[in-house]
Protein backbone atom coordinates (compact mmCIF):
# COMPACT_ATOMS: atom_id res chain seq x y z
CA UNK A 1 0.00 0.00 0.00
CA UNK A 2 2.99 2.27 -0.12
CA UNK A 3 2.98 4.97 -2.65
CA UNK A 4 6.07 7.44 -3.98
CA UNK A 5 6.47 10.54 -1.92
CA UNK A 6 9.07 12.56 -1.67
CA UNK A 7 7.88 14.54 1.45
CA UNK A 8 10.44 14.03 4.24
CA UNK A 9 8.94 11.65 6.92
CA UNK A 10 9.53 14.88 9.89
CA UNK A 11 7.74 17.71 7.57
CA UNK A 12 4.68 19.30 8.19
CA UNK A 13 1.22 17.94 6.66
CA UNK A 14 -1.78 19.31 6.64
CA UNK A 15 -3.83 17.57 9.05
CA UNK A 16 -5.77 14.49 7.47
CA UNK A 17 -9.58 14.43 8.71
CA UNK A 18 -9.38 10.82 10.32
CA UNK A 19 -13.62 10.52 11.22
CA UNK A 20 -13.74 10.80 7.12
CA UNK A 21 -10.87 8.73 6.19
CA UNK A 22 -11.60 5.82 8.58
CA UNK A 23 -15.47 6.10 7.94
CA UNK A 24 -14.82 5.74 4.46
CA UNK A 25 -12.45 2.58 5.00
CA UNK A 26 -14.95 1.31 7.49
CA UNK A 27 -18.08 1.71 4.66
CA UNK A 28 -16.14 0.07 2.48
CA UNK A 29 -15.27 -2.74 4.81
CA UNK A 30 -18.84 -2.99 5.46
CA UNK A 31 -19.92 -3.16 1.67
CA UNK A 32 -17.66 -6.21 1.16
CA UNK A 33 -19.34 -8.23 4.22
CA UNK A 34 -22.43 -9.05 1.86
CA UNK A 35 -24.00 -10.75 4.76
CA UNK A 36 -21.11 -12.12 6.24
CA UNK A 37 -19.86 -11.76 9.79
CA UNK A 38 -16.61 -10.26 8.18
CA UNK A 39 -15.31 -10.13 4.63
CA UNK A 40 -12.32 -12.25 2.91
CA UNK A 41 -9.02 -10.86 2.74
CA UNK A 42 -8.86 -12.06 -0.79
CA UNK A 43 -12.21 -9.15 -0.95
CA UNK A 44 -9.68 -5.81 -0.53
CA UNK A 45 -8.80 -4.26 -3.56
CA UNK A 46 -6.75 -1.15 -3.04
CA UNK A 47 -8.29 0.35 -6.27
CA UNK A 48 -11.10 0.89 -4.45
CA UNK A 49 -9.66 3.02 -1.02
CA UNK A 50 -7.00 4.99 -2.99
CA UNK A 51 -7.71 7.86 -0.83
CA UNK A 52 -7.61 5.90 2.14
CA UNK A 53 -4.39 3.85 0.80
CA UNK A 54 -1.54 6.07 2.63
CA UNK A 55 -3.30 5.77 5.86
CA UNK A 56 -4.58 1.64 5.70
CA UNK A 57 -2.58 -1.47 6.41
CA UNK A 58 -3.03 -5.05 6.59
CA UNK A 59 -2.30 -7.09 9.92
CA UNK A 60 -1.86 -10.56 10.30
CA UNK A 61 -2.45 -12.30 13.89
CA UNK A 62 0.07 -14.59 14.87
CA UNK A 63 -0.59 -15.68 18.38
CA UNK A 64 -3.45 -14.77 20.71
CA UNK A 65 -3.23 -10.51 21.14
CA UNK A 66 -0.19 -10.29 18.79
CA UNK A 67 -0.92 -9.31 14.87
CA UNK A 68 2.33 -8.00 12.69
CA UNK A 69 1.54 -5.65 9.76
CA UNK A 70 1.87 -7.23 6.29
CA UNK A 71 0.79 -4.49 4.34
CA UNK A 72 1.24 -0.78 5.34
CA UNK A 73 0.87 2.31 3.62
CA UNK A 74 3.32 5.11 3.75
CA UNK A 75 1.92 7.35 6.79
CA UNK A 76 2.97 4.52 9.17
CA UNK A 77 6.15 4.79 7.66
CA UNK A 78 7.01 8.51 8.14
CA UNK A 79 5.43 7.58 11.68
CA UNK A 80 7.96 5.19 12.58
CA UNK A 81 10.68 6.24 10.20
CA UNK A 82 11.13 2.87 8.54
CA UNK A 83 9.44 0.41 7.13
CA UNK A 84 6.78 -1.61 9.67
CA UNK A 85 5.85 -4.29 7.39
CA UNK A 86 6.59 -7.75 9.63
CA UNK A 87 6.52 -5.28 12.52
CA UNK A 88 4.24 -6.22 15.46
CA UNK A 89 1.28 -3.86 15.98
CA UNK A 90 2.52 -3.18 19.40
CA UNK A 91 5.76 -1.51 17.64
CA UNK A 92 2.99 1.70 17.52
CA UNK A 93 2.82 1.95 21.29
CA UNK A 94 4.45 2.32 24.75
CA UNK A 95 5.49 -0.52 26.46
CA UNK A 96 2.60 0.42 29.65
CA UNK A 97 0.24 0.19 26.37
CA UNK A 98 1.02 -2.76 24.88
CA UNK A 99 -0.79 -5.61 27.18
CA UNK A 100 -3.90 -3.32 26.84
CA UNK A 101 -3.85 -3.63 22.83
CA UNK A 102 -3.04 -6.72 22.83
CA UNK A 103 -6.38 -7.19 24.73
CA UNK A 104 -8.21 -5.27 22.22
CA UNK A 105 -6.79 -6.54 19.49
CA UNK A 106 -7.50 -10.28 20.09
CA UNK A 107 -10.78 -9.23 21.02
CA UNK A 108 -11.13 -7.62 17.03
CA UNK A 109 -10.37 -11.66 16.09
CA UNK A 110 -11.68 -13.86 18.52
CA UNK A 111 -15.35 -12.22 19.39
CA UNK A 112 -14.91 -10.90 16.37
CA UNK A 113 -15.42 -7.18 16.79
CA UNK A 114 -14.94 -3.91 15.44
CA UNK A 115 -12.52 -1.80 17.48
CA UNK A 116 -11.74 2.18 17.17
CA UNK A 117 -8.77 3.74 19.02
CA UNK A 118 -8.19 6.54 20.66
CA UNK A 119 -3.55 7.35 20.64
CA UNK A 120 -1.65 10.03 22.46
CA UNK A 121 2.26 10.45 21.40
CA UNK A 122 5.06 11.09 23.59
CA UNK A 123 6.13 14.30 23.42
CA UNK A 124 9.80 15.72 24.10
CA UNK A 125 12.44 17.50 22.78
CA UNK A 126 11.73 17.24 18.77
CA UNK A 127 8.26 15.53 18.64
CA UNK A 128 5.53 17.85 19.02
CA UNK A 129 1.82 16.77 20.55
CA UNK A 130 0.41 14.89 18.01
CA UNK A 131 -3.16 12.40 18.27
CA UNK A 132 -3.59 9.49 16.47
CA UNK A 133 -7.23 7.35 16.20
CA UNK A 134 -7.20 4.15 14.67
CA UNK A 135 -9.55 1.45 13.60
CA UNK A 136 -9.02 -2.07 12.93
CA UNK A 137 -11.59 -4.27 10.94
CA UNK A 138 -11.28 -8.37 11.20
CA UNK A 139 -11.09 -10.35 7.98
CA UNK A 140 -10.73 -13.73 7.37
CA UNK A 141 -8.27 -15.59 5.64
CA UNK A 142 -7.95 -18.28 2.41
CA UNK A 143 -8.40 -20.47 5.36
CA UNK A 144 -11.53 -19.17 6.36
CA UNK A 145 -10.41 -18.36 10.22
CA UNK A 146 -10.52 -14.88 11.29
CA UNK A 147 -7.14 -13.83 11.22
CA UNK A 148 -6.37 -10.60 9.30
CA UNK A 149 -7.15 -7.15 9.84
CA UNK A 150 -7.98 -3.81 7.37
CA UNK A 151 -6.90 -1.72 9.61
CA UNK A 152 -6.08 2.65 9.32
CA UNK A 153 -4.27 5.14 11.36
CA UNK A 154 -4.66 8.59 11.20
CA UNK A 155 -2.78 11.15 12.98
CA UNK A 156 -3.67 14.95 14.14
CA UNK A 157 -0.44 17.67 14.56
CA UNK A 158 1.47 19.91 12.99
CA UNK A 159 4.42 18.04 12.08
CA UNK A 160 5.52 14.14 12.93
CA UNK A 161 8.74 15.34 14.52
CA UNK A 162 11.68 13.19 15.06
CA UNK A 163 10.77 9.26 14.55
CA UNK A 164 10.14 6.70 15.93
CA UNK A 165 6.52 8.38 17.40
CA UNK A 166 4.79 5.79 19.87
CA UNK A 167 1.98 6.24 20.96
CA UNK A 168 -0.41 5.82 24.65
CA UNK A 169 -3.82 5.02 25.39
CA UNK A 170 -6.23 7.75 25.36
CA UNK A 171 -9.67 5.79 24.59
CA UNK A 172 -11.20 3.07 22.72
CA UNK A 173 -14.23 1.51 21.51
CA UNK A 174 -14.77 -2.25 20.54
CA UNK A 175 -17.81 -3.35 19.45
CA UNK A 176 -18.98 -7.20 18.74
CA UNK A 177 -20.12 -7.90 15.01
CA UNK A 178 -23.35 -9.31 14.14
CA UNK A 179 -24.28 -11.00 11.15
CA UNK A 180 -27.17 -9.80 8.89
CA UNK A 181 -28.91 -12.40 9.76
CA UNK A 182 -28.50 -12.07 13.37
CA UNK A 183 -29.10 -8.20 13.17
CA UNK A 184 -32.70 -9.41 11.61
CA UNK A 185 -33.53 -11.67 14.26
CA UNK A 186 -32.91 -8.90 16.93
CA UNK A 187 -35.61 -6.88 15.57
CA UNK A 188 -35.23 -3.65 17.85
CA UNK A 189 -33.31 -4.93 20.67
CA UNK A 190 -30.99 -2.45 22.03
CA UNK A 191 -26.93 -3.53 20.35
CA UNK A 192 -24.33 -4.43 22.76
CA UNK A 193 -22.55 -1.72 24.58
CA UNK A 194 -19.17 -1.05 23.70
CA UNK A 195 -15.93 -1.51 25.49
CA UNK A 196 -14.88 1.82 26.64
CA UNK A 197 -11.30 2.47 27.75
CA UNK A 198 -10.58 6.29 29.46
CA UNK A 199 -6.60 7.50 31.00
CA UNK A 200 -6.23 5.79 33.87
CA UNK A 201 -3.42 4.60 34.67
CA UNK A 202 -2.19 0.86 33.03
CA UNK A 203 -3.36 -0.97 36.35
CA UNK A 204 -6.58 0.64 36.79
CA UNK A 205 -7.69 0.00 33.08
CA UNK A 206 -6.38 -3.94 33.33
CA UNK A 207 -8.76 -4.41 36.57
CA UNK A 208 -11.68 -3.14 34.71
CA UNK A 209 -11.18 -4.30 31.27
CA UNK A 210 -12.78 -7.91 30.65
CA UNK A 211 -13.18 -10.30 27.50
CA UNK A 212 -16.74 -10.60 26.14
CA UNK A 213 -17.65 -13.24 24.49
CA UNK A 214 -20.90 -13.71 22.03
CA UNK A 215 -22.31 -16.19 25.35
CA UNK A 216 -22.59 -13.14 27.98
Amino acid sequence: MTRDDDTPWNSPRPAEPADRVLADLHGYWEGLRCGRVVPARADIDPRRIEEQLEFAFVLERIAPGIARFRIAGQHLTRLMGMEVRGMPLSSLVTPPTRDLLAQVTERVFATPAVAEIDLRAQTGLGRPALTGRMLLLPMSSGSGMIDRALGGLVTDGHQIGLTPRRFGWAGSSVTRIAAASESAAQGFAEPPAPFEAQDETPEMRRAKFRIVTSGE
